[in-house]
């Protein structure tokens, strides 16, 4: 069997990369939190690009529910934790990472060891999971480190960063203030101002905020593992524009469209007040009466 050299295994990224910059890359480390629809392709994806290092974490195990999107779900790996299994997966890319584990996911009491050392965090929780999400986001605020958040919505994708020194994503989104269905649909609102995927929803009723679920594509994990990984090594290498919040992009795969987003005072902005309003109307229509 072939011995594995990483000079070797990642030469196909030199080119759009130099030499020195992959060695950057290899000695950066990430995290990453959730290895579901978007944290597992998040890893797979970045491992791939050369970096080095990661700390992940998720509680959860694979289930049936997770196979139209989910990279590490498979039939082989039902019912089998899903930091374990994308631990291994990423090994098998590169079996010299340097990855830690978190197979309870992210509170107060691991989260300084979860971001100990790290250079980027990219968000992979599940959308509706609020704790985890404001936890690690101060966190990181409080230690500069740099934020990437990709959304799958419809067939597409919203990114938003957090660079240190801009508004915070806590304060952009509004996750310390009220309600958590007003939380969510704040978040919902800041990735997604443009909404460009509401127009093809063809079900609504798959949308069930009270349960904490809703329906996803394979085609927007894997746009958001593709523009994560750009928006990362943007910031690791310091190369290019990055946009950070309140400012962001949505690109839609169906619609063939992009659009960059700008809200100035986040979830504060006159606009989203009046997103959220009508969001919250509509939502009101979907629940079943009685």
């Amino acid at each position: 069997m072939q011995p594995f050299d990483y000079t070797t295994a990642f030469s196909r990224n030199i080119g759009w990369i130099t030499h020195s910059e992959a060695k950057i890359l290899r000695n950066k480390r990430i995290a990453i939190a959730g290895m579901g629809g978007v944290g597992g392709v998040h890893l797979l994806t970045l491992a791939r690009l050369g970096i080095g290092a990661f700390s992940i974490s998720d509680f959860d195990t694979f289930e049936l529910a997770n196979f139209n999107r989910q990279a590490g779900a498979m039939i082989s790996t039902l019912n089998k934790p899903k930091a374990d299994v994308l631990h291994g997966m990423a090994k098998d890319i590169n079996p010299e990472l340097d990855i830690s584990v978190f197979p309870e996911g992210v509170s107060e009491k691991n989260v300084d060891a979860f971001l100990k050392g790290v250079d980027l965090y990219v968000d992979g929780l599940d959308f509706f999971v609020l704790d985890a999400r404001k936890l690690v986001y101060s966190e990181c605020a409080k230690r500069g480190i740099p934020i990437v958040v990709a959304a799958p919505l419809g067939m597409g994708v919203a990114i938003i960063n957090y660079l240190p020194g801009k508004m915070p994503l806590n304060q952009y989104f509004g996750l310390d203030d009220g309600e958590e269905e007003m939380q969510i649909l704040r978040f919902l609102l800041g990735l997604s101002p443009a909404m460009l995927q509401r127009s093809y929803l063809v079900d609504p009723s798959a949308v069930d905020f009270a349960n904490h679920r809703g329906p996803s594509t394979p085609m927007a994990c894997d746009l958001c593992a593709g523009l994560a990984a750009t928006e990362a090594l943007k910031i690791l290498l310091n190369r290019g524009p990055v946009r950070a919040a309140p400012h962001g992009y949505h690109f839609d795969a169906y619609r063939n469209k992009a659009t960059h987003t700008w809200r100035p005072g986040g979830y504060r902005n006159p606009l989203q007040q009046l997103g959220l309003m009508i969001a919250r109307y509509q939502l009101a229509k979907m629940r079943p009466s009685g």
